[in-house]
């Protein structure tokens, strides 16, 4: 114990007070002192990081199931020389859908037959239980127990069912779990607790929304989970900026869902209404084909020629909508410097060009029934319409609007956890790798100190509107996140959908990336300044981001920056997987190092439950740790480290008799 001074104790003395409260004797102070002692050398906990979900629910959802097959590992691990191999897959895709494989297996069993497979089933996931619980306090353990068997389950998991003594009472409550028909029952919840002690926090690192079909069930999913932070992604930005009333984030958010024929995410998830927009487009585009504008469907879309025809109309519709109200945006800021993006006023009507950057290219569209080529950024009355009624849909969502203070809530710019820098996309780095400089209302920020004060902005945008204020350009920072080239959730110079939509050269398409992405690859030193200038010690930490696919089959790796830099986005969303060769990368931190895990494509969760197809995972070991870390290697181990001080300082004030016991 420290050796505090009167005088150190007198400066302490008014919180010493506040905190006798809880621990009001000298007995209650030494007795937390041991208890948060003791979980100092617990085992550190395992973290899973996710990024670039991109709606991909089902995909996810799995995912989330088998935590990167960590849960598979566990039984294995457990289990592995006791029973079959077949035995061990069929009990890890009970873990991961309880309800869907009991189903199942009730279907091919006789009730005796079913009875014994309760039973030896119990048997198995209490030891699977067991080894998962065994890295936490008893505490931690009995607070994610589920209140129906939460003194069942916590009995099982303390006692060894060969102890002697006990033998016959460990026994007697699985046999009673079976005749009394609560045996399902329980090993649906115990399944949950395995997954939960598996897993104790959840990274994601960004873009939760567009082209899958279920980024509200993401967030509903997000919303459950026990334990979790966010990176905010620049698709996430864009759907923050859209329930903030933006008009231009709200018109991309519309665009990319009818580009991936995702209507259903507007319409039937957040009860946004379309019809406004359909029969617009409709109306305005009876005789266009709209071929450009033909929406991108997956595999499983099933939908008619007529609705894909609405569709292209719909989304002509509003990526016209969506330019004319981004060029207004770039007018009233002069200060984001975007005059270049003012395509539409690029457009000579007559020779049916565009000019981009100063070359001229032919148009492979011109049909334009609301451009007025006098002010082409105006919109028509119509159209206005439209928008105002978009506009009001995605204010009065409740469910988007519950969605996005989750978000806000539970995300930010960046995180630093346990020694590693989180962020979506990069950090805004000059040419010559220094720290690129923002000013901002006319001061300067560079590294940290501007992502915090975009952080600080990002949450102003959404939370400092009120009625009074008449601010009607505030929410605009949002959209200068989703695609300024001065985004560090973007790092591209720009956002060329105009470019491809209306032009079939290829060259303006090209988005060139930021500095950022041109130093980082082979340079350790870059990745150590970032770490420095984070407050993250450059020898122990990693940047781990997502944002830009890995190409796996064109060689990538997600590993750079001589193994400080971690990028672990591999294409979850379907979209990329082309490009990429996998469904995405995982990666999980436990007590023994970093584990980045590569995922073939998932096939079905029906194919999950009846044929135990798993997603087939290649793992690979980043970092082991040549010693296991404990809770004291964390950052909440720094917080209790804390706690012991203060506590160990007031034990001192008690013997000194400076402040009294209150209890005896």
């Amino acid at each position: 114990m420290n050796g505090y001074t009167k005088v150190q104790l007198q400066e302490n003395k008014k919180y010493l007070e506040l905190l006798s409260q809880s621990f009001p004797n000298i007995t209650s102070a030494v007795g937390e002192v041991v208890n948060l002692k003791a979980i100092l050398n617990l085992p550190k906990g395992t973290e899973h990081f996710l990024t670039d979900i991109h709606g991909e629910h089902e995909a996810f959802n799995h995912v989330m199931q088998n935590a990167s097959g960590a849960i598979k590992r566990k039984v294995h691990q457990e289990l592995g020389n006791t029973i079959a191999f077949e035995d061990l897959e069929e009990l890890s895709t009970l873990i991961y859908y309880p309800e869907q494989k009991i189903d199942l297996i009730k279907k091919e069993r006789s009730q005796e037959s079913l009875d014994n497979w309760y039973k030896l089933t119990i048997y198995r996931l209490v030891k699977v239980c067991r080894a998962a619980a065994s890295k936490y306090t008893r505490s931690k353990v009995r607070k994610a127990l589920p209140k129906d068997f939460a003194y069942i389950m916590e009995e099982l998991l303390q006692e060894d069912e060969h102890r002697f003594n006990k033998r016959e009472y460990y026994q007697e409550i699985i046999e009673s779990l079976v005749k009394l028909e609560r045996a399902q029952h329980f090993i649906v919840e115990i399944s949950g607790v395995i997954k939960r002690l598996t897993i104790d926090h959840l990274h994601i690192i960004g873009d939760i929304y567009d082209r899958g079909a279920g980024p509200d069930e993401v967030m509903d999913t997000l919303m459950r989970h026990h334990s979790l932070d966010m990176q905010w992604g620049n698709h996430d930005i864009l759907w923050m900026g859209a329930a903030a009333g933006n008009a231009a984030c709200i018109a991309n958010a519309v665009r990319i869902a009818l580009r991936y024929a995702n209507m259903d995410v507007l319409e039937n998830g957040y009860g946004i209404n379309l019809l406004p927009l359909a029969s617009f487009a409709n109306r305005v585009y009876s005789d266009d084909p709209c071929a450009k504008f033909t929406p991108k469907l997956s595999d499983n879309h099933s939908v008619s020629d007529q609705e894909i025809s609405l569709m292209a109309k719909m989304h002509k519709a509003i990526a016209i909508i969506q330019f004319k109200l981004e060029e207004v945006l770039i007018d009233n800021h002069p200060d984001y410097h975007m005059e270049k993006r003012q395509l539409l006023r690029c457009i000579d009507f007559e020779n049916k060009t565009v000019t981009v950057e100063g070359i001229v290219y032919p148009l492979n569209d011109t049909n334009f029934p609301t451009l007025d080529p006098d002010s082409p950024y105006t919109l028509t009355e119509e159209e206005n319409l439209v928008i105002d009624r978009l506009i009001y849909a995605f204010l009065h969502s409740e469910k988007l609007q519950k969605h996005i203070r989750f978000m806000y809530a539970k995300g930010s710019m960046y995180k630093v956890f346990n020694s590693n820098l989180l962020f979506h996309a990069c950090l805004l780095i000059n040419a010559d790798g220094s720290f690129k400089a923002k000013e901002i209302a006319g001061k300067k920020y560079a590294g940290k100190n501007l992502m915090d004060k975009f952080d600080q902005m990002a949450r102003e945008a959404y939370f400092g509107q009120t009625d009074k204020d008449n601010n009607q350009t505030r929410t605009d920072f949002l959209w200068f996140l989703w695609c300024h080239e001065d985004s560090p959730l973007f790092g591209k110079d720009k956002m060329a959908t105009f470019e491809r939509y209306f032009i079939d050269d290829k060259e303006p398409h090209k988005e060139r990336y930021a500095p950022f992405y041109l130093l980082i690859d082979d340079d350790d030193e870059l990745a150590k300044r970032i770490l420095v200038e984070f407050g993250v010690d450059p020898e122990e930490g990693h940047l781990i981001n997502g944002h830009i696919p890995v190409k796996a089959t064109s060689g990538e790796s997600p590993i750079r920056a001589k193994g400080k830099q971690l990028v672990i986005d591999g294409g979850f969303a379907k979209a990329y997987q082309k490009t990429t060769g996998i469904a995405g990368y995982t990666l999980t931190y436990n007590s023994y190092g970093l584990i980045l895990i590569s995922h073939d494509p998932f096939e079905s969760v029906e194919k999950a439950i009846a044929d135990g197809v798993d997603i087939k995972s290649t793992l690979m070991v980043v970092e082991k740790s040549t010693e296991r870390k404990r809770v004291r290697d964390t950052d909440t181990g720094k917080a209790l480290m804390n706690q012991v001080e203060d506590l160990e300082m007031l034990i001192t004030a008690y013997r000194k008799g400076l402040i009294k016991e209150k209890q005896f």
